[in-house]
């Protein structure tokens, strides 16, 4: 009777370790996650507060994982080969993980650096799009034109990222021709006028007019200005503003806009001859 009243012992004992190693894990996984919570809470940045929230899942599975490894231990099993086998799992675990770790590891960079957060207005690749969301693997934009568009983590940290939501003020620069019958004066009050019509629009800044060369058909000068506003279509409306503006200014002026041309001189001599070649080939025909 004494081997198996030993054997019901070491039964008992082991399921009230178990017992108690549950209740002792649940213990600590709930204070922690409590505190991991509490924490995150009280932090206004939205972005680092999400990234400690999602390694709750991990610090859950860590705890258990290391109340597992204890119960056994204590238990009195061989942990030697059980460390060989998870060294071996964790070998191919790791060559299998491999991608979704970096992804991860990524998403903690840009948690932490924060080139960009959710509702910002980026360029990444040639893709113009708002962030909607910051995932673990990968980050979801939506385009300019409306679909939906997932780039990996890693993809984005690797890239030149263009944020348009720090931009305090959008600078605006084009190019404008007059025809070369442009009058000297009338040339050099050019940079008057576009000056004032930019300070007489809301929200623009004048930088610079100048006359900058000599077209092929035309008189280029270049405007620069600035815009108070990180808004897109804002910017788009007080360029279309100045540049209607500009049009009517330049009516009242007299100052014509230049268009591609090309004007060809013909020698009178040859084209008297090219005229009598022609009428003699129509005459043999």
């Amino acid at each position: 009777m004494l081997p198996v009243n030993s054997e019901i012992d070491v039964f008992v004992v082991g399921f009230a370790k178990l017992i108690l190693l549950i209740l002792i894990v649940r213990l600590i996984n709930k204070t922690l996650l409590r505190i991991i919570s509490r924490w995150s809470y009280r932090i206004d940045d939205n972005a680092f507060s999400g990234m400690l929230l999602s390694l709750k899942p991990m610090v859950r599975a860590t705890i258990w994982i290391i109340g597992s490894i204890f119960y056994l231990q204590n238990m009195g099993v061989q942990m030697a080969a059980i460390w060989a086998l998870l060294s071996a799992g964790g070998i191919g675990a790791g060559l299998a993980l491999k991608e979704p770790v970096q992804e991860f590891f990524e998403y903690i960079t840009i948690l932490l650096d924060k080139p960009f957060q959710d509702g910002e207005f980026i360029n990444v690749e040639n893709v113009w799009a708002t962030v909607e969301r910051v995932g673990v693997r990968s980050t979801r934009l939506r385009s300019i034109n409306g679909e939906a568009i997932v780039m990996s983590n890693s993809l984005l940290t690797k890239s030149v990222i263009s944020n348009y939501a720090e931009m305090k003020k959008r600078r605006l620069v084009h190019k404008l021709g007059v025809v070369y019958d442009t009058s000297l004066d009338k040339l050099k009050g050019i940079p008057n006028i576009i000056k004032k019509i930019v300070e007489d629009n809301d929200g623009a800044e004048f930088d610079r007019c100048h006359f900058i060369e000599f077209g092929d058909s035309s008189l280029d000068f270049e405007i620069a200005y600035y815009v108070s506003s990180n808004d897109y279509i804002k910017a788009m409306t007080i360029q279309e503003n100045i540049n209607l503006n500009i049009i009517k200014d330049f009516e009242k002026e007299g100052i014509g806009f230049a268009f591609p041309t090309r004007t060809i001189h013909v020698n009178s001599q040859q084209s008297n001859n090219l005229a009598s070649e022609i009428k003699a080939v129509n005459l043999s025909s």
